[in-house]
Order: C-alpha cells, then sequence, then structure tokens
C-alpha cells in the first residue's frame, strides 16, 4: 500500500539527527545500483529508512527539480533534495474538523469516520486526524490511558477504510473497551468489495500476521511468528458470469483484530479488495477497472458497517450499523451492471 500514510502498527525506527525544517542534499553517482531508498539512506545516514520513505510518499523528496515518490524503484543517479519539515509539536492539537456522531454519552463516543482521515497523527500525517477533531469535540474529558498521542483511541481503521469506531472519553471507558477488545468481546462486520469472488464462497482464516520479510511496510501472512489473526467471511453476492464472477460482495467478521487484517487475508485467497493500492497485486477485469473508474474510487473497498458492545461502565448493549459511503455505493451499483 504504497499509502501516503504509514500503516497503523508501524513506528519510525531508530533516532533522527534532524531536527528538521531543512533541506538535504544527496547525490547519487553513475552505476548506482539496489532500491532507492536504500541508496538514499547510504548517503543520508542522519535520516532512518521509515523517515526516508514517509518524507518520499509526502513528496518532499525531488531528483532533478521532480518529486520522486517510488521508495521501492530502483535507485537512479542523480541529485536528490530531502525536504526534512520542522518538527511537529509533541502533542495533538484540537481541530475543529467534521465528525459523524452516532452516539455519545459521558463515556464515550462512537463515530462513522470517513475515509481519508487517519487516526491519529503519524509519519507524514501530522495533523487533520480522528484525534485532533477528537480533541476539539471532547475537549478536556478525552481520556489519555492511550497514551497522551493517541487519547482515547482503544481500536483503529486504515485512513482509508471508512466506517464505525468507538473512542473512550474516560479512564474506566478505556479500560473497560481495551478489556472487550483484548477477550474478542466485539461485534465487528466489514463490507468488503473484491476482485473475483474467493473459494470457498465462506469460511474462516486462520493465520499468522506479522510485517512482510520483504517490505516493512506491509503486512503479511506468515509461516512463523507475527501474531494469529482470524476472519469469518461470507459471499454476499457476485458481480459478472455466475460460473467466473468478475467481483463480488463480502461479509467480513473480525475474531482478531490485526494491522491491516482483512486486507491480507483477502489478498491470500487471491479475491484482494478492490482498488487496494497495497494488496490488490494484478489487474481486475477491464470492465471492473471501467467501473472503479466510473464509481470515482480511490481507495480500498473495504467499510466497518457493524460495531457492537456491551457498554463498559453502563452494561447496556450498543451496536452501530453503517451503510457504505458514496464511492463504495457507486462502485457496487456499476459492478450490478456486469
Amino acid at each position: 500500500m504504497a499509502a501516503p500514510d504509514a500503516p497503523d502498527g508501524f513506528d519510525e525506527s531508530g533516532p533522527e539527527a534532524v531536527s528538521g525544517g531543512e533541506v538535504l542534499e544527496a547525490v547519487l553517482a553513475a552505476g548506482v545500483a539496489g532500491r532507492l531508498d536504500r541508496a538514499l539512506t547510504d548517503a543520508l545516514p542522519e535520516l532512518s529508512r521509515a523517515r526516508l520513505r514517509a518524507l518520499m510518499e509526502a513528496g518532499a523528496v525531488t531528483r532533478n527539480g521532480e518529486v520522486v515518490r517510488d521508495a521501492s524503484g530502483r535507485a537512479v543517479a542523480g541529485t536528490y533534495q530531502v525536504a526534512v519539515p520542522p518538527p511537529a509539536a509533541a502533542l495533538p492539537e484540537p481541530q475543529d474538523l467534521p465528525l459523524d456522531v452516532l452516539f455519545e454519552d459521558a463515556d464515550l463516543i462512537v463515530v462513522n469516520k470517513a475515509a481519508g482521515m487517519a487516526v491519529h497523527p503519524g509519519p507524514g500525517v501530522p495533523d487533520g486526524t480522528l484525534v485532533n477533531a477528537l480533541l476539539h469535540h471532547c475537549g478536556a474529558s478525552l481520556s489519555g490511558i492511550g497514551g497522551v498521542a493517541r487519547p482515547g483511541i482503544v481500536h483503529r481503521l486504515d485512513k482509508e477504510t471508512s466506517g464505525v469506531m468507538v473512542a473512550a472519553k474516560t479512564d474506566a471507558a478505556h479500560q473497560g473497551l481495551a478489556a472487550l477488545f483484548a477477550a474478542h468481546d466485539i461485534e465487528r462486520s466489514y463490507i468488503a468489495l473484491v476482485r473475483g469472488a474467493p473459494r470457498p464462497p465462506s469460511g474462516e482464516i486462520r493465520t499468522r500476521i506479522g510485517r512482510s520479510t520483504h517490505d516493512r511496510m506491509k503486512m503479511a501472512v506468515l509461516k512463523t511468528g507475527g501474531r494469529e489473526a482470524v476472519t469469518h467471511y461470507r459471499t454476499e453476492r457476485t458481480f459478472g458470469p455466475s460460473g467466473a464472477p468478475l467481483a463480488a460482495r463480502l461479509a467480513c467478521r473480525l475474531e482478531t483484530g490485526r494491522t491491516h487484517q482483512i486486507r491480507v487475508h483477502m489478498a491470500s485467497l487471491g479475491s484482494p479488495c478492490l482498488g487496494d493500492p497495497v494488496y490488490g497485486s494484478g489487474a481486475p477485469a477491464a470492465v471492473v477497472r471501467e467501473a472503479l473508474r466510473e464509481s470515482g474510487l480511490a481507495r480500498q473497498a473495504l467499510h466497518a458497517a457493524v460495531l457492537g458492545f456491551v457498554h463498559p461502565v453502563t452494561g447496556e448493549g450498543l451496536r452501530f450499523e453503517s451503510t457504505p459511503p458514496p464511492d463504495m455505493a457507486a462502485l457496487e451499483a456499476r459492478l450490478s451492471d456486469l
């Protein structure tokens, strides 16, 4: 994915010698070989590779005056300039951003997160996040148990995944929600539009997921290491010829909640989420590509549709549903015509 923000769960590694607010220059000589991010890291040891990748994805790296974003591409000789931004504030700042609030009381808030909004600040995403919006909306009531950089956050959605999320406003709610998630005592169901159709049409995927050994910015199914990941899926509808579907709509229920879990699991079945820039290897059929273009969907077709849990303070059973946003609805409508 590569996505413009570092995936949830990834932190920059290694100390940074650059304080920010300056432009670094690296000259790669003729005959340079290997990946560009590795070559630039060798030339600029004051930057970690993760930091360099984030800057490239943010458009802060140029070669001979032209922006270079493909960190995994082949290194090419030339003069590269890396614009290192000034350091961000240590704590997220409140920002008056739109929030679609589904439920709120003194202890917690449930929102319908829009695609394109990161959950919390990170590399390449200094602000404009759900945390910034919650700090403005909730004020001093927002819990800090999750850490001052991610107050109130007990679970996450990828930046480009839309749908229902809950955040804590008090310490008691934060502890209670964290316990529910740890015990997998949460109802979480997603809608995914995928390439082709998985075989079998419904089932359980039980693997281990961890960082890819080939690209640390991605997650992967691992034979050893990683953490157990369990997804239950059901094909709700297929699109195209009945014998050879071109796309499908799936309901995916999470038993665990690993980084990029559904996206990795669907890709492992050969049916990645449509529009997924990271795990969607292989091109869909031409008519599906046209449906994607016409729909305007520019992200993975994944939506957190249902979130259910017992209120950690009042004991009330809560369940929230959210319909897919216009881009996914438009894509499904066009797939229906196949």
